[in-house]
């Protein structure tokens, strides 16, 4: 009775042996045929791709956008005139004449713009002038002015007031073409005696 039984457990160890290496083999078998697969794989798609290629229809060129055209370069023409403005601190006065000087086109000065004397000095009484100068500037087909900036000079003040910058710019916002800016104040190399007495002004 007890061979039996060793028997059959032995047989039952070769059997259960027999279905691991059957299982092993199996496995093995599989992984093979997947690196197989993997490594077909890309040497069928350069193949695959010439053929499309091949049947595909030939491709048409992408028309080049056109060239556009240089736009020829128009020298404006400017008629230019001259745009004297004397400015203290009590006034500001605006002349335009032409080129040469000889002849006044257009005159304005903080006087004319506002009533009270104290404000005649001052940048708004200024603006006002050079809109008023530059409209009948315009009207005459003047484009561009040359402005030549003076203070009293001599004995007087050697700078400008401050109706002379607002000059200036209220020009350039009237869309006039501003070309040189000179001051022309009158400096003495040498003077004569200042005014005022020794002890100076009394006041």
């Amino acid at each position: 009775m007890v061979i039996i039984v060793a028997e059959e457990k032995k047989h039952e160890a070769k059997e259960k042996h027999l279905e691991h290496e059957e299982k092993k083999a199996h496995v093995a078998e599989v992984k093979s045929a997947e690196v197989a697969v993997e490594k077909a794989a890309p040497a069928e798609a350069p193949a695959a791709t010439a053929a499309a290629s091949a049947t595909a229809p030939a491709a048409t060129p992408a028309a080049a956008p056109a060239a556009e055209a240089p736009k020829p370069f128009v020298k404006r023409e400017y008629k230019w005139a001259i745009c004297h403005v004397f400015s203290s601190k009590n006034d500001t006065i605006i002349t335009v004449t032409d080129m040469s000087g000889a002849e006044t086109i257009a005159k304005a000065s903080g006087g004319m713009m506002v009533k009270a004397d104290r404000e005649e000095g001052k940048p708004y009484a200024a603006m006002q002038s050079a809109a008023k100068v530059a409209n009948e500037v315009k009207n005459r087909g003047i484009t561009g002015l040359h402005i030549r900036i003076r203070a009293p000079g001599g004995h007087g003040a050697k700078t400008p007031g401050a109706g002379a910058q607002a000059v200036v710019r209220s020009l350039a916002r009237m869309g006039l073409r501003i070309g040189k800016i000179e001051d022309v104040t009158p400096l003495p190399t040498d003077t004569t005696k200042r005014p005022g007495g020794r002890r100076g002004r009394r006041v």
